[in-house]
């Protein structure tokens, strides 16, 4: 698998990157529960495979994901050699207290349930959703924090995670920040993050590009999965995930394979988030990503419409 380096960090990482949300049991989000023992074969197929890079978050399944990454790490003994693993500060769940204190305490939250001393990748994750976006920002805020972490040595990378475009854009300006992560707003069916995306190949941030199966429906499908970007999908919504379908299916090509390589391919994205919750789909993300895609699928696949409005604007947010 190709590896890209993240700017002059030291750190390379892998064209794909498991994402391990589902991981942390979080059924309100998916619409299904992943309970232990799946979550732990899971983890140790993706140890043992071609992917170095891992992502992960404080509040993913309420500390759930962290905590389950940890005993997979103890249970081999440690990180396999060259391994990336990144993680988030995080708001508290139950006030969205998102101050520099709060920014650290999540930190060493996050070590503790890891079992690491540090991390490779650290993100500041989700702004929007705090209490007061100026805890955030101000200056002492938990930005200066997450980057007072990196010059502590204790990452070697710091990015900004979030959605919403209008406010995440603004803050990538302000601050030299090595990388990024934007969720479902690159796919098939959507591209609000093309503006930013080419900022951030001009600035040398290192793209994340995280969702590309809009929630999921472009990897099991609208019939299976009538759910895009997390929310229940009326026929008007799963319209654009149908034609998507209809091309794949008149070129013989799986539409998880194009909407994995419609990432993989553009030179912006140094990396692609791809969420995984069972052993079975770490294996099937690695074929879709060797998957040949012809150009005549890809002319037709780019001639489709594709939405530019935030695609998360009437979710139902939801934690677990």
């Amino acid at each position: 698998m190709k590896t890209r380096k993240i700017g002059n960090t030291g750190l390379e990482v892998t064209e794909v990157c498991f994402g391990t949300s589902a991981l942390g049991d979080m059924p309100d989000t998916y619409g299904y529960g992943v309970d232990e023992a799946r979550a732990r074969d899971t983890l140790q197929a993706i140890f043992e495979g071609p992917v170095n890079f891992l992502d992960t978050s404080r509040n993913y399944g309420f500390g759930r994901s962290e905590s389950r990454i940890g005993a997979a790490i103890r249970e081999r003994g440690g990180l396999p050699e060259g391994f990336v693993i990144a993680t988030k500060l995080d708001r508290d769940m139950e006030t969205n207290r998102f101050d520099a204190a709060r920014a650290r305490q999540s930190f060493e939250e996050s070590l503790e349930a890891l079992s690491l001393d540090r991390v490779q990748i650290l993100h500041l994750h989700d702004p929007e959703y705090a209490a007061d976006l100026n805890e955030v920002t101000r200056s002492g805020g938990a930005l200066d924090e997450l980057f007072k972490i990196k010059e502590e040595g204790l990452a070697d990378a710091v990015g900004l995670a979030m959605g919403r475009i209008d406010i995440m854009f603004p803050i990538l300006r302000e601050r030299p920040f090595d990388v990024l992560i934007s969720h479902n707003r690159y796919t098939l069916l959507n591209r609000q993050a093309q503006e930013m995306y080419d900022y951030a190949q001009e600035t040398g941030i290192a793209v994340f590009n995280a969702a590309p199966y809009a929630g999921g429906v472009l990897a099991k499908g609208s019939a299976a999965m009538p759910r895009v970007v997390y929310q229940e999908a009326d026929e008007a919504a799963l319209a654009p995930a149908r034609a998507v379908e209809e091309v794949c299916a008149s070129h013989g090509i799986a539409p998880g394979a194009a909407a994995l390589n419609f990432s993989l391919r553009d030179p912006r994205v140094t990396s692609t988030i791809v969420g995984v919750s069972k052993p079975e789909r770490v294996t099937q993300t690695l074929e879709w990503a060797a998957s040949p895609i012809p150009e005549d699928a890809w002319a037709a696949l780019n001639a489709l419409p594709y939405s530019t409005d935030d695609p998360e604007a009437s979710r139902d947010y939801k934690p677990g």
